[in-house]
């Protein structure tokens, strides 16, 4: 979803895409800080990616 809004927002806009699919807005915007800066990731999400490096490696 949120790669689809990164393809789309030049031409449409952040806000009537979310609207359109009912995904707030502020969620893509919450992604976008993570994915930029992993540190802002709640405890469970970097557990949740440790983890899934070693069971990719498994």
């Amino acid at each position: 979803m949120i790669a689809f809004i990164e393809e789309s927002c030049g031409a449409l806009g952040v806000e009537p895409i979310c609207r359109a699919l009912q995904f707030a807005p502020s969620t893509y915007y919450d992604r976008l800080a993570i994915a930029r800066d992993p540190g802002r990731a709640s405890a469970r999400a970097k557990s949740d990616s440790a983890l899934s490096v070693k069971i990719d490696a498994a």
